[in-house]
């Protein structure tokens, strides 16, 4: 395989990670470490200390491309290893597309990196005892389960019912040596033989449009599987309001909306256990996050308050709950862990972030911002956090751009300007077909920096462009009444070619706007500067390939060095993966119910003329 070796800027672009021998191929930022753009993506690569590059586990080797040898790496390798292309992976720093070697696991460890740099100590819900029970006899009456309870001498057991019903055949069949299934503190099953090296679960990021699933080894932490597929609800519209619509329009709306979800969900179930080679029923939990309005359909709550002032949820924290109640055949008594919600648009996938990013234990002042249709915002520290929700609309998923689509094949996904030259970044290499989310933000973001568009976000008159750029300024053409940038041709006739528009530019602005008013608002709440925010975290599929320079030209987020404002994958996908593999980290989420403070952005006198002052592009 030959990748473009050509350098991108860190934070001005994207580059494709190769990884083999069987971790496929994934797009990241420039800029981020091949550690973290495995991590995001489920590929696993050992490593004990965090990132920190003190652990020297993380050795990768760089089969094509090339990554300049860090301070650290010759403390891990030798001369010849550095020329032949090892590297640290929390030190390589992919500025250009690179294929990347993973060597397999060689160690076993007792804590997994998880979440941005966060290191979790396992301590799973799920546990296994291996017992070599005494037979009973006629001097020894103890019933089959006090025999197993009895044994198990480092937890109270309660006990499942399921449990007991085949554990008289299990103990007999097995000559009495069996292993006791725990979740928190229930015995859920008593399986023959030694099977204490066997316990796995299921993370779930339950989106609006996508839904991810990661298969957990709990014994070593490490992903076993991931995979995604686009939510089944997608045919009852595209967004939560829209579902929601659709219940109260339609009494067997709510019933179906809860079959696509378990459609879904079951379907990836059953997709990761099949490539890690194992039982559904050796699936022992499941935990799931995802927005509130996501997570009620799916257990068939009725969402109607959500969709109605003054929006109230069913429950911040609900009642337990099982795999079956999301329709997961996995073991038939895995529970099912559910993430806590602030509120009715700052649901569990976003407790699932500031979990995964540390928001409310690190002593920084971070910005946290989950970018989507609806787009969730935290700013603070571990003095004190404070959360909104802002409506930003479709623009940044393209929904309602005149050239928008998703990020598939052929979606422009990466726009740059230099001097009478632009240059287009493609999904998939292949013929633009339409524009994405981030290729939306970096069109505009180029375009004023060249001039092109003014500060109120128009297109500068034709007379203004042809003397600014005279090459460039031939894009700029009608289609029909409106004026248009065209940024690829595809024939003659400009209504055939894929576009931005001043439309577009203006769904643009109101969507930022909304965005900086919230987090401007939440920095006012908290009596703090700009200056003093440290670093921006970027959540979410959108915020993973949005470029930073091109956040801050639109004026999304401030004015921060690129290096600090942090494009951090899937964190709710990443919480979800660490309340899993950690009964420290699960009560840690339920903590930030009681930490973090909501701010309502509807009720803020303040906010219209905030919003007005941040529609125009920053200076």
């Amino acid at each position: 395989m030959s990748v473009n070796a050509e350098t991108i800027e860190p934070g001005t672009g994207r580059v494709r990670l190769t990884f083999a021998p069987d971790g496929g191929e994934v797009r990241v930022p420039a800029g981020t470490t091949v550690f973290d753009g495995a991590s995001w993506n489920g590929i696993a690569i050992d490593s004990t200390c965090g990132g920190h590059g003190t652990c020297k586990k993380c050795k990768v080797r760089i089969t094509d491309g090339d990554v300049p040898v860090d301070t650290l790496d010759p403390r891990a390798f030798s001369p010849d290893e550095l020329r032949g292309g090892w590297r640290l992976a929390c030190r390589a720093i992919a500025t250009h597309d690179l294929a990347v070697e993973v060597p397999p696991l060689q160690t076993r460890p007792k804590a997994a990196l998880v979440g941005v740099g966060r290191h979790v100590i396992l301590r799973p819900s799920v546990q296994k005892r291996y017992l070599e029970l005494k037979e009973p006899s006629l001097e020894d009456q103890a019933s089959d389960m006090e025999r197993v309870v009895h044994a198990v001498e480092d937890f109270e057991l309660r006990v499942e019912l399921g449990a007991a019903r085949g554990i008289g055949r299990t103990l007999r069949s097995s000559d009495f040596k069996v292993t006791a299934v725990i979740c928190d503190d229930v015995l859920i099953d008593v399986e023959p033989g030694d099977t204490t090296e066997r316990r796995h679960a299921i993370a779930f990021d339950l989106g609006t449009t996508t839904v991810v699933a990661t298969l957990l080894d709990l014994a070593t932490g490490q992903p076993l599987a991931v995979r995604s597929m686009l939510n089944r609800q997608q045919p009852f519209g595209a967004d939560v309001i829209s579902r929601v619509s659709a219940t109260m329009m339609d009494p067997d709306a709510l019933e179906m909306l809860q079959q696509r979800a378990h459609e879904t969900m079951n379907g990836l179930a059953g997709e990761v256990c099949e490539e890690a080679g194992l039982s559904p029923a050796e699936v022992y939990e499941i935990v799931v996050c995802g927005n509130v309005t996501m997570m009620q359909l799916a257990l068939g709550i009725d969402p109607e308050p959500l969709g109605m002032s003054p929006f109230i949820i069913t429950a911040r924290r609900l009642p337990p709950a099982v795999a079956s109640d999301f329709g997961v055949r996995v073991h038939p008594r895995a529970p099912a862990a559910v993430f806590p919600a602030l509120g009715a648009y700052v649901g569990g996938d976003i407790v699932a972030g500031m979990l995964a990013t540390g928001l409310t234990r690190d002593r920084r002042v971070r910005l946290f911002i989950d970018v989507g249709t609806n787009s969730e915002i935290a700013l603070g520290s571990s003095e004190r956090v404070v959360a909104t929700a802002a409506p930003a609309g479709p623009a940044f998923e393209a929904a309602q751009i005149r050239c928008g689509m998703r990020a598939a094949e052929g979606a422009i996904e990466g726009v740059a300007i230099s001097g009478e030259e632009m240059t287009l970044e493609v999904i998939g290499d292949a013929a633009p077909v339409g524009m994405c989310g981030s290729g939306l933000v970096d069109a505009v973001a180029q375009l004023v920096s060249a001039g092109l568009l003014d500060h109120s976000g128009r297109f500068i008159p034709d007379e203004d462009a042809a003397e600014l750029h005279p090459q460039l300024s031939t894009r700029l053409v009608k289609v029909g009444e409106e004026r248009v940038f065209v940024l690829a041709w595809r024939g003659d006739d400009p209504a055939n070619a894929i576009y931005l528009s001043q439309r577009d530019v203006r769904e643009l602005q109101f969507a930022k706007a909304s965005i900086a008013t919230g987090w401007r608002i939440l920095i006012k709440e908290l009596g703090l500067d700009e200056d003093e925010i440290t670093q921006v975290l970027l959540a979410g599929s959108f915020g993973s390939y949005l470029s930073p320079a091109s956040a801050v030209r639109i004026g999304l987020v401030p004015k921060l060095a690129l290096p600090r404002i942090i494009s951090a994958g899937n964190v709710a996908g990443e919480g979800a993966k660490m309340a899993a593999l950690s009964l420290r980290e699960r009560a840690a989420a339920d903590a930030i119910l009681d930490e973090v403070e909501y701010v309502e952005l509807s009720g803020r006198a303040d906010f219209n003329d905030m919003f007005m002052d941040e529609l125009a592009f920053p200076g």
